[in-house]
This record gives C-alpha cells, structure tokens and sequence, in this order.
C-alpha cells in the first residue's frame, strides 16, 4: 500500500498502547513513586517485596485505574500531537526526511502541551501510588481513579490539579525528547545497518535505547515532580519547588535529583518497550503510518 493511499493515524492509538503496556508495569512505577517519596535506601526488588508482604501481592497493582486514565490521556495527547506537528512539519520545510532537529521540536513540543492535559491524573495517580509508602492515617485512600478526582475537587478545589505541573510539563518534554527522537533516530540508524530488518527485534533494540536515555535526561524533574504533587494541601505552604529543592538538598544532598533512577530505569525501560512495540504491532495490523526521524511517512 502506498504512502498516498494508507489511512492517518488515529489519534488515540500511542495512548491505547501505552495502556496495554502499564497494565504490565505498574508495580515497577508504583514503587519508584514510593522511593522517591520515602527517604529509604532500600532497592527496589527489597522496597516491592516489604510492599507485598506488608499488603499483598495485589496490594503492588493499587492505583492502576490512575495510571490506566493517565495514559489515556498524556500519552493520548504526546503521541498524536507529535505525529501531527511531524506531518505538518514535512509539509512545511518540504523535506521527504525529518530531521532530527525537527523530530527533537515536535517532541518536545508535543510533551509539552501532553503535560499539561495529564496533569490532574498525573496528581491522582501519584497520590494513590505513594499511599502505601505512608502511615494509614496520612493515607488519601482513594478508591480509584474517579473517586480521587472527585475528593481533590471537593475537598482541595481545582486549583489543586494544576501542583507540580511546571515540573510535570518539563518532564513530559524530555520524556517525549528521550524517548520519540531516540526511537525514531536509533530505529532509523538499526535499519540502515547490514542484516537488521523492521521487525520486533528492531523495535526492542530501539526502544531499549530510549527507555535508557528518556530515564536519564527526565529523573529530576520526575523526583521534584512526585515530591510536589505527594504533599497535601495543608502542607502547600512549604512545597514549592524551590523549598522542595533546598529542603531536599540540605538533608539529602544534590544526589537526591537522581534518587530512584535505577526502579526508574526498570520501569521506564520495559514500559517504553513493550509501548512501542505495541503500537507497531496495532499500525502493522491496521496500515496506519509513521514520522520517523531521517524516514519518510510510511507503514510500520
């Protein structure tokens, strides 16, 4: 089928396979919340365990609803908005090839303006992740997803939504920066190679290059990002970014920016994998298309 003839990809198809992919990973994001919230030095594979044994193994799988609603929107919004400003950057500059400089803009501006539709489940997500890191009666204890939006509303008003979204939106550009730019890139690059064709092992290959990257480039503004939106209304006071920071560094040191990496990484890795090659799997069955960086549109 030719590039003329092939359907545009709809644009809720990034957030239906990153969907698919987070029912699979969220105990590894539940418990980089947890680190990063407590002051614990304990691993990560350690911090799940106490979790399970504490809880329940089911217990590790709490606030999936959250995380299945954020993704239906952040990465709803991150992955269709990137394919429309890609598209319409090939329109613009006349250029049958993106660049990378021109994937790295509509990336990062796709993250951005992502970052700010997912914020309040962003809220609600962190939230219910970082219960089971405190105390029962410190505990927000939502019973899903629409029961947390309904009780923030109520109780804290709208205003409270919008906590951390500074952090949360430059995140969600280096998020969108790490992980688009260096799949398309290094995909590209793994196809021009002798004996590698447009296949799963492609598709793992580049997308464990972009979990990498995306978790190295996001991990403090993710740590100041969780920081923010865990504390309560009643505590708004002292948790803006720059007391978080100072708060932080003074009992932590400047290493607290990296705190949480490594569950970060075997998070973000797996979840980034298993997203993209879920969504090359759905525009395989369906013939939708693609913007690559240093590739034409074309069937993936």
């Amino acid at each position: 089928m030719s590039s003329s003839t092939k359907q545009k990809e709809p644009f809720w198809l990034g957030g239906a396979a990153a969907s698919m992919a987070v029912c699979f990973t969220h105990p590894l994001d539940q418990t980089k919340y947890r680190m990063q919230v407590l002051k614990s030095r304990d691993s990560l594979f350690r911090a799940m365990y106490r979790f399970a044994a504490r809880d329940g193994i089911q217990s590790l799988w709490s606030g999936l609803s959250a995380s299945i609603v954020r993704q239906s929107m952040y990465s709803t919004a991150r992955f269709g908005l990137y394919n429309n400003l890609a598209g319409r950057a090939q329109r613009w500059t006349g250029q049958q090839k993106l660049s990378t400089a021109w994937t790295i803009a509509c990336a990062g501006a796709a993250g951005g303006l992502a970052g700010l539709v997912g914020n309040p489940a962003e809220v609600v997500l962190v939230r219910m992740c970082a219960d089971g890191a405190k105390a029962p009666a410190e505990r927000f204890a939502y019973a899903n997803a629409l029961a947390g939006f309904y009780r923030i509303g109520r109780d804290e008003g709208l205003a409270t939504f919008a906590r951390g979204m500074s952090a949360n939106v430059v995140r969600s550009i280096l998020m969108n920066v790490g992980q688009i730019a260096t799949y398309s890139t290094a995909k590209h690059h793994l196809l021009a190679s002798d004996g590698l064709k447009d296949d799963i092992r492609t598709h793992t290959l580049a997308s464990f290059l972009a979990g990498t990257v995306a978790t190295t480039i996001c991990a403090p503004a993710d740590v100041l990002k969780s920081r923010i939106q865990s504390a309560s209304a009643a505590g708004s006071g002292g948790n803006s970014v720059v007391q978080i920071i100072r708060t932080s560094l003074r009992e932590e040191g400047p290493r607290f920016l990296m705190k949480g990496w490594t569950p970060a990484w075997l998070r973000l890795t797996p979840n980034t994998i298993l997203t993209f090659v879920f969504m090359e799997q759905l525009k395989i069955l369906t013939q939708w298309s693609f913007v690559p960086a240093g590739g034409t549109t074309m069937k993936i």
